[in-house]
């Protein structure tokens, strides 16, 4: 077998090309995230303003036996959170601390239960949607951070890169 000109350059050449793209595909994956990201806070915003604002029309108040903002428009995550424990008091205290489940069939009582319970739920509904929504600006918030890390990675990438890109002389 011959021995490797010394004269030759090694194939080598091809390999900083290749390393050169990596800097601009690390940089491309930065934007797109910091893209998803807006996007994120974005619809998390919206759903946030969507969810307080049909709440709102509801002209809920917090009931006066509540544990907390007693009198309160219902119009946010708390507000709705204390008004559905004021409602299961309340249908706690029609049927003798006895539930749904517990009533006799022919309860008048099943009645008032079940339309607490459905209230109850959907107040509950909109909690998850303000806690979805919450967690989608968060999640955004954290994607447009790594999105810009991942472009200065990018860019000190390329700035190493570039001396072994450059021909010599």
């Amino acid at each position: 077998m011959a021995a490797p000109d010394p004269q030759v350059a090694p194939p080598a050449a091809a390999a900083p090309r290749d390393k050169g793209r990596t800097p601009s595909r690390v940089r491309t994956l930065g934007a797109l995230v910091i893209v998803a990201g807006a996007i994120l806070i974005v619809l998390g915003g919206v759903t946030w303003f969507l969810v307080r604002s049909e709440l709102s029309d509801e002209q809920i108040t917090v009931s006066d036996d509540a544990s907390f903002l007693e009198g309160r428009h219902v119009d946010d995550p708390l507000s709705a959170y204390f008004e559905a424990h004021a409602i299961k008091a309340q249908a706690l205290a029609a049927t003798e601390g006895t539930t749904y489940a517990e009533l006799p069939l022919d309860d008048p009582a099943r009645q008032t239960v079940v339309i607490a319970s459905f209230l109850r739920a959907t107040l509950f509904t909109s909690l998850v949607a303000f806690g979805v929504s919450a967690l989608s600006v968060g999640l955004g918030i954290v994607l447009i951070l790594i999105g810009f890390s991942l472009r200065m990675i990018g860019r000190d990438q390329a700035a190493t890169l570039r001396p072994a890109l450059e021909p010599r002389v």
